[in-house]
């Protein structure tokens, strides 16, 4: 499908200059309709019996496929995590680091994987990059590993100044394992998840896939231990303990609502040919019309995130821009505002926004 009819199936884009997925994507029809046909299965048939689990069961084997192939790796070492936080939580808590032990991340860090950090027992370095050049950014990184390093944790793209950072150098150049939150890199641009360790991302945003769905690419499952094991961890068990699942399934941590697992695999289908070329492209259009009035952030040839530092309230603004129908965020603490430029971005959406700017 070309990008224009696959637009097409987003209502909210008919009515809003939709900016935002960096925190929350657009929802198709087609999206609206899997879940809403699932639950009706639920509803009409009951959520037990053989044809209602060997669904299930087979939605997840299809998700699981789908969203491996979203960031290059086989299915085998794909979890169906629940959000970039629960992917973090799952890695920090199965790695079992010593308080002895280091773990470097940088200064433009989310919650998402900050709060996993502080509950390790670990020690949390911080690089300070978020405001540097990006090609200055890998230098500071390697120059902050110690002895006591054990795992460098970072995001893909910096969810605040929208930079990249480089996540696949820094696993080739320091040899450490590399934790990456890449909440604003799976689904806007290429990813190759193969190339670091552990890949955690959630699907509601550049996916535009339903709540409360994500993953986690575990390349090495053997190496990491199960912290929190869910029924789903097990391939048998007894009364003393368990065989778990081979792969990266055995870190699943629950059961995934069937209705928005078949969302998720319909959300999927629906991005078109050329989708990253043109996001990016519309985000450097983006920055480029931004760059006329205001300090844009964001260096120029990033990914799909432009942030700029706005003359007035940034909260005010958010707001202001939303009277005219235009959605897109502020970055708290920071005075930024963030635009999300997806595939979807039009230059009649760009003009709105610079026109209610």
């Amino acid at each position: 499908m070309s990008w224009g009819p696959a637009r097409a199936e987003f209502p909210v884009l008919d009515r809003l200059a939709y900016l935002n997925a960096g925190t929350n994507g657009p929802l198709a029809r087609s999206t609206h309709e899997a879940i809403a046909a699932q639950e009706r299965s639920d509803v009409e048939s009951g959520r037990g019996g053989p044809a209602y689990f060997e669904r299930a069961l087979a939605l997840r084997d299809e998700v699981r496929t789908k969203l491996a192939a979203v960031v290059g790796v086989e299915p085998g070492v794909m979890s169906l995590a629940t959000s970039t936080t629960n992917g973090c939580n799952i890695v920090l808590s199965g790695l079992q680091l010593e308080p002895s032990d280091e773990v470097l991340t940088t200064d433009g860090e989310h919650f998402g994987l900050l709060g996993a950090l502080a509950a390790s027992t670990a020690q949390v370095q911080v690089a300070l990059v978020r405001e540097l050049p990006p090609e200055e950014s890998l230098q500071v990184l390697l120059d902050a590993i110690t002895p006591a390093t054990k795992l460098i944790a970072l995001s893909h793209v910096c969810w605040m100044s929208g930079n990249r950072y480089p996540v696949e150098e820094l696993r080739r150049e320091s040899g450490l394992p590399v934790l990456v939150d890449g909440a604003q890199s799976a689904g806007a641009i290429p990813v190759d998840a193969a190339a670091v360790d552990f890949y955690a991302f959630s699907c509601q945003k550049w996916l535009c896939g339903p709540d409360v769905t994500g993953g986690l690419v575990v390349v090495d499952p053997e190496r990491l231990g199960i912290a929190a094991p869910s029924y789903l961890s097990q391939e048998s068990y007894d009364d003393v303990g368990f065989v778990a699942r081979p792969g990266a399934a055995r870190f699943d941590p629950g059961w995934t609502p069937p209705p928005s697992l078949a969302g998720l695999s319909a959300a999927l289908d629906l991005a078109p040919e050329g989708r990253f070329e043109r996001a990016v492209q519309m985000a450097d259009r983006c920055q480029e019309l931004i760059a006329e009035r205001f300090e844009v952030v964001t260096a120029p040839g990033q990914a799909t995130l432009v942030s700029f530092r706005p003359d007035e309230d940034p909260e005010d603004l958010v707001k202001r821009l939303y009277e005219h129908g235009v959605v897109v965020r502020h970055v708290p603490k920071l005075g930024w505002i963030r635009v999300s430029c997806g595939w979807w971005t039009t230059e009649e959406d760009l003009a709105r926004l610079l026109g209610a700017l």
